[in-house]
This record gives structure tokens, C-alpha cells and sequence, in this order.
């Protein structure tokens, strides 16, 4: 077993380490189009969440049945 957790722990750090050099090569920005995407996608679900949470409030009475 402890062959196993010395070898394991050596291939992580080796691939960690190959992560790290890569992602400090490959550091984009993000693009002004994928923000407004995001902004809008988020306040898209938060105004069907806002809608749904109106009508549940409003016709509450009637959905339980009272």
C-alpha cells in the first residue's frame, strides 16, 4: 500500500505540475460578448425564478386545495 500512495502521489504532482505550466501559458481574457451572455442568461433565470415565485404566492390558496 505504501508503494501505491508513494507512486500516486508522484504522478499528481507531476501532472500538477504540467497544469501549472500549461494555464500560465494559455491566459486569455474573457471576451465582452461572454459577459453580456452571462449577465443576460442570469437575469433571465432570475426573472422566470421571480415570475414563478409570484404566481406560486398569488394562487397559493387555490394550489393547496383550500
Amino acid at each position: 500500500m505504501t508503494k501505491l500512495a508513494i507512486r500516486l502521489s508522484l504522478a499528481l504532482k507531476s501532472r500538477w505540475e504540467e497544469v501549472r505550466e500549461h494555464s500560465s501559458k494559455d491566459r486569455g481574457d474573457i471576451s465582452i460578448t461572454t459577459v453580456i451572455i452571462w449577465v443576460a442568461a442570469v437575469a433571465g433565470a432570475l426573472l422566470i425564478a421571480g415570475t414563478i415565485a409570484v404566481v406560486v404566492g398569488k394562487y397559493n390558496l387555490k394550489l393547496s386545495g383550500t
